[in-house]
């Protein structure tokens, strides 16, 4: 049995004229594939809607009655496609969680897939062409109703397709395929046919919105080919894969940022075995994700040591520093929101060098000054000031030749 599942977010299903392009899809899937799966997010807007509703009757919503609320946006939209499917002569059925079911841990609003019952998919499929399932969401052993966290309507579709032997997995969004870089702060960016699951890890964790990160990680780890393509034009999108040797030959495949930055910085900490594990224990425990780290060298026993939250962490994290000061001592707390990251990314740098030094010289040159910097083996990342992101973007892009069409 030849399956395809697809994937759909929130402006593809947002009305009728969209879901009439979401049919023509489904109907094109069906003339190369027995069987589609259907994953479909909440209208554009209605989960927005409905967490603004929680707030209204809760200052903090219990977490789990949240996610029961927040839920319902999916099942508006796999009801509704469901009978315009059968309307078209499809034979269909919409499918939530708790009736496949697909079973996750009890973090409620980020919950991870814990297993997905594929023998009662299969059997389903064997009665229904096309089954439409609710994204974003799963269920509890106990059977509560959980959410995935934003995004994870494509965590949703790619592990059913990881769950059906990782058939293929089309993810449709309101852009054509993944670029080089945003191409509204880039008019040279440029669609790229495939990325490897490494480069689109890390775009998707320096802040690409195009896919979720952790539907990337089960696409890597079940090696589901994904690809990304626009409900509304019939290109044929990016795909991501597994890595070849023709990736390699590229030095630099993307370059992506994030504005959700926030530096903090501890003065005159004493230089001793244990600081920075009396830091950054606290933060871990707290579920506080640090991300860039720099420690000073020792002067007269003290050192300083920065590193960078995201900015709706910052308030908790200046209250876990003032603790950790209180304690164990540090002359200064400081903190400026006003920086963000840009990353040049590529598995070209594995067997390349001199990739920093080249964007290191072509920042310079254009006086944008470097707080910070992270390497990984296919990745280099800077901490700047906000007001240069879109000019190091575009600067990066160009040096690189992140324009030219690779033949």
């Amino acid at each position: 049995m030849k399956i395809l599942v697809q994937k759909f977010g929130g402006t593809s299903v947002a009305d009728l004229d969209a879901m009439r392009h979401v049919l023509s899809k489904v109907q094109k899937g069906l003339v190369n594939h027995d069987k589609v799966i259907v994953v479909l997010s909440a209208r554009a807007g209605d989960t927005n809607k409905l967490l603004a509703l929680a707030q209204q009757w809760s200052d903090t919503p219990d977490k789990a009655e949240c996610d029961c609320l927040v839920s319902t946006g999916e099942q508006v939209s796999i009801a509704l496609f469901s009978m315009l499917l059968k309307d078209n002569g499809i034979s269909a059925r919409s499918l939530l969680s708790w009736q496949i079911p697909i079973q996750t841990n009890d973090d409620f609003g980020n919950a991870r897939i814990l297993d997905i019952d594929r023998d009662k998919l299969k059997s389903l499929l064997e009665s229904y062409d096309v089954l439409v399932v609710a994204g974003f969401q799963g269920m509890t052993e106990d059977g509560r109703i959980t959410t995935l966290g934003r995004g994870g309507s494509d965590t949703s579709a790619v592990a059913l397709a990881a769950a059906l032997d990782s058939c293929e997995c089309e993810i449709y969004t309101d852009v054509d395929g993944v670029y080089t870089t945003d191409p509204n702060i880039c008019s040279a960016a440029r669609k790229m046919d495939c990325v490897s699951y490494e480069e689109m890890l890390e775009l998707a964790s320096m802040g690409a919105k195009v896919l979720h990160i952790r539907s990337v990680e089960f696409a890597k780890k079940y090696k589901v080919p994904v690809r990304v393509r626009s409900t509304f034009s019939d290109d044929p999108g990016t795909l991501v894969t597994k890595e070849d040797a023709s990736m390699e030959a590229v030095l630099v495949s993307g370059i992506a940022y994030d504005k959700d930055q926030a530096r903090v910085t501890l003065r005159d900490l004493p230089d001793i075995p244990g600081t920075a594990a009396a830091v950054f224990g606290p933060l871990s425990e707290k579920g506080v994700l640090v991300d860039m780290i720099i420690q000073n060298t020792s002067q007269d026993g003290h050192t300083d040591i920065t590193f960078t939250v995201s900015r709706r962490d910052l308030t908790k994290t200046l209250e876990i520093m003032q603790g950790i000061s209180e304690k164990i001592g540090a002359s200064e707390i400081l903190h400026d929101v006003n920086v963000a990251k840009v990353s040049a990314i590529g598995v070209g740098m594995r067997n390349h060098s001199g990739v920093a030094a080249r964007a290191f010289t072509a920042l310079t040159q254009e006086g944008i000054n470097i707080l910070m910097i992270s390497t990984s083996e296919i990745k280099i990342t800077i901490l700047i000031q906000e007001k240069y992101v879109e000019l190091a973007v575009r600067i990066l892009h160009d040096t690189f030749g992140l324009d030219w069409d690779i033949a």
